[in-house]
This record gives C-alpha cells, structure tokens and sequence, in this order.
C-alpha cells in the first residue's frame, strides 16, 4: 500500500521548521483555509496581514491538491520573489514527503523574453529591408543583449528580461518581440529552440505555474490560450486584480498606429489597399486633431466615420495580402506587416462598434506621445465571474481587502456577490443563479497594529485645494518631519505636491536629507533612503505600493489628501455614472473605494515587521468630518487614532530619540 500523503497542516509545519520559522496561527489557518476551498471547489478570499507569510499558505496546499494549480501575482517583483526564493526553499523543504509533486514553472508575457529571430536575423523595418545593430550609444548594449541571449540558449537558461545584463526598456526591444511582431512555432525557423515555447512546454509539464495577472486574463477571459489547463489559481495581491484586467483588455489607436500598417503593407499588397490604409490615417488625423480631449459620452461623428473608414480599410487591405502556400518559407516581413495591419482592424472595428459596456475617449498624448484613442470595458466584473469565476476554483489572498470593515467592495470588481456577513470561513454565500458561492476569511497579522502604530489625521487643517499644498499643509509637514528627525516617507497625490513639500524640507529643515522621486532610479532613491535615518523621500503613486523599508528608517508616513480618482478620469467617471443609473452609490462604489484601497496600501508601508514602530499622518481633514471618512479609516490597519497634533509630535521625538 502507498504511504498516505501527510496533510495540508502537517507540510506546511514541516517545511516552516526546515527553513527556520516559527509556526504562524494566522498562516495556518490560511493553508487549511486554501485547501478546502481548492478541495471543496469553493471560492475563497482571504485578508492575511504583512507578516502573516501568506505566500507558504497558498503555496503548500497548491503542492499538496492533486492537480494542476496557477498562482497569478500583480507585480513582476512577486513572481520573481516566488520563482527565485520561496518556491525553491520551499521544494527543498518538502523533498521527502511522499507523493509530492513539487515541479514548478514561470510563464511571462512574449515581450519579457529575448527572441532568438530578431536576434539572429534582425526586423523588417518599413519598407522591408533587415535592420541590424543600431548605431550609435545603444549599439554596444544591444550587442551585449544578444551575446547574452546567445549564452542563455547554450546552457538552456530562461532567456527572461529579468536575468538579462542591465539595459533600457528601448535597448530591450531590440532584442524581443510582442506578440503582433511574433511569427509563431510553426513558421518561425527558431521554433525549436524559442525560450517562449521552452517555457511554454515546462508549464506543460509542471504541477504549479506561477504567471500575472494580465496573463491570465488574456488567457481565461480574453479567450487566448497562454496558460496549460488547471484546476484552480491563487491570485495574489488580488486587491490589484479588477486594474489589471481592465489594463489587459484596453486598446490604443493612433494615427502613426495606422501609418506604420499602412507603410509596411506597401511592400506586399499590389492593389491600392495600402494607400487607401494611409487615406484613411489622414482622416483619422484630421478627426482627432479636432475633438476635445477625454471621455466621448457620444462619439463625434468625425471621429466615428474616421474609425469606420480606417477598419474598413484595414479589412480591404487585409484581404488583397497574398496567401502563402504551405511549402513557403516564412516572410517575416510580410508575416509582421499583416499583424499590425491586423491589430489595427481589430480595435478601429471595436471602437467604431460603440458598445454600450466600453468607454471611448482621447488621450491628448504628451512629448514624443502622440494623441490616442482609447477604448476600455466598463466593467470587468461580468466577464469574471462567466469566464473564470465560472470555471475554475479561485482563491484571491491580499494585505488589503476588507475596505470599510468587509469584503464587499472588492468582491463586487471582481464578480463575487458582496456580503457584509462573509467575514469567516463558516459561513457560506448560498448559491443561486447566476452567482457563484463563496467564503471570506481575515486571518488577522503577526502585528499589534495599536501599540505598534499611530494614524493621526490632521483634522485642524483646511481641506486642500486644487492648487496644490497650502502653507497651513507645508508647515504641518516641516513639524513632523523636524519632531522625526527625518525617518519619513511622504505619499503625495501628485508630482507637484511632492515637490513643493521636498523645497520646503531643503529651505526649512536644511540639517536632513530630503530626496524626491525623479532626482534618480526608484531602486537608487530606496537604498539611501534605508542606508541614511535622518532622510525624507517624496514621491508619488509608485511608492504608495511599491516600497518595503522595514526598521527605524521609516517612522512616518505622510499623506497628504485622500487619493480621489481625478474628477476628469474617463474611465472611473464612466463607472460612476453607471454606478449611479443603476440605483447604487457611484461615489462610494467608484471613488471611495479607489481612495481607501490607496490608503490602505499606502498607511501599509509603515508597520513591516513586529519591531518597527511609527506614525501614519493624513493631512486631509476630510477623513476625519465627511460622512465617507468613517469608511476610510476602518479601511486602514487598526492603528490607535488621534487628532492631536501635538501628541503626534511627542511620539515621534521619543522615537527618534530612542
């Protein structure tokens, strides 16, 4: 007889004692929590704090369930994380348990791999001659690039951007491909050995695939197979999920969009097709050049006939394409030139159709952008819950979920039925038609978010303005920085907020290093951040979510207002319309939810680690007397609260100076 498969419970003890940690009532949980949901065929989203060790509680039952799992993560720096750390540690950890099968694999989108075509043979431009290394300063990286991508091949490496020599996003394009520009396994003369395909039949051969978001929504809801069959995915950082998918399945339109298919198809359409192409660029130039930028309630008619006249030209122009025999060579130029020709239909032919679920607007562009039009669903929730939701077992795991006291603003962007009353796993949403069934789970964190840390909001100061931080603002932030001693992170809403406050340190506080996002890399500002305690860095949205500096470099957060989506954003402003029509709340559906989620992310850079110790500090009095301030706040880490600016003061003194 086969020695029984230990438990769900018994690994995860088992791999935590090998790698040296302590058992985590919280992590339990969460494990046994995940593997009955995948068991049971049971949704679930479960809140696990910062320090919970979330990722071991959904990788250890994705081992143990006996078939196929993909775990899908937001962020490039997670998957890495899970590839490189956890899930080697963890295989090494469980190597001995019978029955296990730990193979794992990493699958990307086309454009995060070296292309061994482009490399080789170089890309038709234009006009369909072979360009080879580009001159001048990017010459030398790029040879660098393809040297290393040659080396990759020989050793059977990954060929992926991330293990690649540093570069430039421009320096690598050179050297990769996106999926229009592919040629596909069976034309390309580099199928074989393609670090796409190798990657590709790996999963195929794995029992855990870890990938992003935006990779499985092309693959589950945009219908584009990507990913080997499953049975169920781990989505982490799920509070990301619904940005993502809506990301996923936007589409851009601008006139050199059109120019270049035009252009390319001059070389292998015969008839007049291709300048009608281009014709029908020019009308499409005229046509935005004079529409108002933002959201189309009503499409002008300019732009409507512009966009019918270019899909219907990209179809003629599509059509008069040779067909290739089935002994041909592949053309790569003629392969990539009817691809753009392609991807031009499919979205003019999508925007033209004005569907009543998509929102159309023009983007004004900016240096070197040029204007576009844009078009994006104005819900993804539906697709969801039919095209994944619908078909496999879903877990979604965050830091932040529960915004407002419960789960029920996420669950509803991302297709599950809200309930205030799903906050532990005995308690079940019954299904009915059209709604799948679900349970919620707040495992709580390692931290003791009240002695730990302070959420003070500036309720003395006026409510800002739109022009940017008001003296009253400045001089509160000098005070607490002074009274920290540094040790700050401030979280501005925008560029020139973030700037205005950096000025303010350098003149008022000239004793303290301030640094602000743009003076170098994010990477670079981070380390000497955390290598100087008497240093403030200010910045905007990327390190709202995107920073990690645990210990006495970070005792407060600042945060200037609550961060509102922009009154003039098309798409939230769509959504909250809709949200309106329907009967519901579009500000607290739409733009409350959007803020709390920030804030919650954002007071979450402060407490990293049991020891660390600090202030969050809102200076944005509306948390404090709107009637949506209560929502806000219980969408925060349980820090103790206070009003009281000089208690604040005191507590950061006595931090700094202990």
């Amino acid at each position: 007889m086969p020695e029984p498969r230990p438990s769900v419970t018994e690994v995860l003890a088992q791999a935590v004692s090998a790698l040296g940690g302590a058992e985590r009532a919280g992590q339990v949980e969460m494990a046994e929590a995940v593997a009955a949901a995948l068991t049971g065929e049971r949704h679930l989203v479960v809140q696990a704090g910062t320090g919970t060790g979330k990722s071991l509680a959904y990788l250890v039952p994705a081992l143990v369930h006996d078939q196929r799992v993909v775990v899908a993560t937001a962020t490039l720096a997670l998957q890495h994380q899970l590839v490189e750390r956890d899930l080697p540690r963890l295989v090494e950890a469980v190597a001995d348990v019978p029955g296990l099968d730990t193979s794992y694999a990493v699958l990307k989108g086309r454009s995060n791999y070296a292309c061994l075509h482009r490399i080789r043979e170089g890309v038709p431009d234009d006009q369909g001659t072979l360009v080879d290394v580009p001159i001048g300063s990017m010459a030398e990286k790029v040879l660098e690039l393809r040297s290393w991508a040659e080396e990759e091949h020989e050793v059977g490496g990954s060929g992926e951007r991330d293990a690649a020599p540093r570069h430039t996003d421009r320096e690598w394009r050179q050297v990769s491909v996106g999926h229009r520009d592919c040629l596909g396994a069976q034309k390309c003369p580099y199928g074989t050995e393609c670090f796409v395909e190798l990657a590709r039949e790996k999963a195929h051969r794995s029992h855990v695939i870890i990938t992003n978001h935006s990779l499985l929504a092309i693959d589950a809801i945009e219908g584009v197979p990507m990913i080997p069959d499953y049975d169920a995915v781990v989505i982490d950082e799920a509070h990301e999920l619904s940005a993502r998918v809506t990301q996923a399945a936007t589409d851009e339109l601008s006139v050199p969009d059109v120019e270049r298919a035009a252009r390319r198809s001059q070389r292998h359409v015969d008839g007049p097709q291709a300048d009608d192409l281009a014709d029908a660029a020019g009308a499409l130039r005229s046509a935005i050049e004079g529409a108002r930028p933002g959201r189309f309630v009503t499409t002008p008619d300019e732009v409507a006939d512009a966009l019918e006249l270019v899909r219907d030209a990209a179809r003629a122009c599509l059509s008069a394409y040779p067909k290739g025999g089935a002994d041909d060579g592949p053309d790569a130029g003629m392969t990539q030139a009817k691809g753009s020709v392609q991807e031009v239909f499919t979205i003019a032919e999508r925007m033209a159709a004005g569907a009543e679920r998509d929102v159309l607007w023009l983007n004004e562009g900016g240096e070197r952008i040029p204007p576009r039009l844009c078009v994006a669903p104005l819900e993804v929730w539906g697709q969801m819950r039919d095209r994944l939701l619908a078909d496999k077992t879903v877990v979604m795991t965050s830091a932040t979920l529960m915004l407002g006291g419960d789960f029920g603003a996420v669950a509803t962007t991302v297709g599950l039925k809200p309930s205030e009353r799903v906050l532990d796993a005995d308690v079940e949403i019954a299904p009915e038609e059209g709604v799948e069934p679900w349970v919620g789970l707040d495992v709580g964190s390692p931290f003791d978010y009240r002695q730990q840390g302070i959420v003070y909001v500036a309720r003395h100061l006026p409510p800002p303005g739109r022009d940017g931080l008001m003296p009253a603002h400045l001089d509160e932030i000098v005070e607490l920085v002074d009274a920290a001693e540094g040790r700050t992170l401030g979280l501005f809403s925008s560029r020139r907020a973030a700037e205005a406050a950096a000025e303010a340190g350098r003149t008022r506080l000239p004793h303290l290093t301030t640094l602000a996002q743009g003076d170098a890399q994010l990477p670079g500002l981070a380390r000497q951040f955390v290598g100087d305690p008497h240093t403030r860095l200010f910045g905007t949205l990327s390190l709202w979510q995107g920073l990690d500096v645990p210990g006495d470099t970070c005792q407060l957060v600042l945060i200037d207002r609550i961060p509102f989506p922009r009154p003039d954003d098309p798409l939230m402003s769509a959504r909250q319309q809709a949200a309106d029509k329907a009967g519901g709340n579009g500000f607290m559906q739409v733009a409350a939810t959007h803020a709390a989620l920030l804030l919650a992310q954002g007071a979450g850079r402060l407490i990293r680690t049991t020891s660390d110790r600090g202030v969050v500090a809102i200076l944005d009095s509306r948390v404090s007397t709107a009637r949506y301030g209560s929502f806000l706040m219980n969408s925060l880490p349980p820090m103790w609260p206070t009003t009281d600016a000089a208690l604040v003061r005191q507590a950061l003194r006595r931090l700094a100076g202990s």
